[in-house]
């Protein structure tokens, strides 16, 4: 989770609705148009937004790597040799982004922040209190999908339910080809809750972090550690663009191995974002490989060995019921 840093005019015109209030729900057919590139920014009175994303054209697919769920007790466990699905985030082409941006879709019972600026000042995003957002896969019959978000997109000290609610609220909520007029005069309630949830997965199996860092054997271990240089590298060869890398724990120059030092990054590997510019709709997956911020594009030290990959807590582990 991040906070927002976006421009707080922008939130106040597209909170309470839509992002585009006066979209038809007529004549979007993609297949009609050329697929343009989301970055630069497209002008959205001038192409069809339904079928090029010109709201947040700078799509990051993000993952987490966490040692334990707070769920264990409820069956809630991480899948074997993976790193779990965090979200699918519509950056602006800047970097910038915003959040909750249709409260008239706000699913999120824990909302962060809880304005849609992320200050006092904002919006207000009131919690969700309804049935939960799993529950909109029902009537699609989408129990393959439900059953694969349970083995992979899980959550860490809430339930997996409340985390996707949250992630689509704050997120999807800010894509504009997510946005329910694209779905056409027979739009069925929740259809884009559903197209979202499959679109993320999609980005998150291109992505396999885990099997990419153990071909070069860096696997998760209580005693080796890890330079940011050798973790940075194969993914980097991977997926095409550097991702961001982020860290947890201690920071480096508190450690005794960081004593005297002065990098202060943190020592716990945990997340890894990756950045794609998208042609036509994000849903299609035609994208181009992008680099991270150069101002961020990791928080982790960069010390030789400094980076701890944890192993997973005994009893927070399951062998996955589907395969990833």
């Amino acid at each position: 989770m991040r906070s927002t840093f976006a421009a707080a005019a922008v939130l106040a015109s597209t909170a309470s609705g839509q992002l585009y209030p006066d979209q038809s729900p007529y004549n979007h057919t993609c297949e009609l148009q050329n697929p343009l590139l989301s970055c630069p920014p497209q002008n959205s009175s001038l192409v069809d937004s339904c079928c090029v994303e010109t709201f947040g054209g700078l799509v990051l697919s993000t993952q987490f790597w966490s040692t334990y769920t707070g769920g264990e007790q409820a069956g809630q466990l991480l899948p074997q040799d993976t790193w779990t699905l965090h979200g699918l985030w519509p950056d602006f082409c800047s970097g910038l982004y915003t959040s909750y941006c249709d409260l008239t879709r706000q699913y999120d019972p824990i909302p962060s922040p809880n304005t849609t600026t992320g200050k006092p000042d904002g919006v207000p995003v009131p919690a969700y209190n309804g049935s939960n957002i799993g529950t909109f896969l029902e009537p699609f019959g989408k129990y393959d999908l439900l059953e694969y978000m349970n083995n992979y997109w899980i959550a860490q000290n809430q339930d997996n339910a409340g985390f996707w609610g949250h992630e689509f609220s704050k997120h999807a909520t800010c894509f504009s080809t997510f946005n329910v007029p694209c779905y056409g005069p027979q739009y069925r309630k929740h259809e884009e809750v559903v197209d979202f949830f499959e679109t993320a997965i999609q980005y998150y199996k291109r992505f396999p972090t885990f099997d990419w860092l153990e071909e070069v054997d860096i696997t998760p271990s209580n005693c080796t550690t890890y330079s940011y240089e050798a973790i940075r590298d194969p993914l980097v060869e991977q997926h095409g663009g550097l991702p961001f890398i982020g860290c947890t724990g201690p920071r480096y120059n508190t450690t005794e191995a960081g004593k005297n030092s002065t990098d202060n990054g943190y020592t716990v590997l945990s997340e890894v974002w990756y950045y794609e510019y998208v042609y036509g709709r994000p849903q299609e997956m035609n994208t181009i490989p992008v680099n991270a911020s150069a101002t961020y594009y990791t928080n982790c030290a960069k010390a030789e060995g400094a980076i701890h990959y944890p192993e997973r807590t005994n009893g927070s582990v399951r062998v996955p019921t589907l395969p990833y």
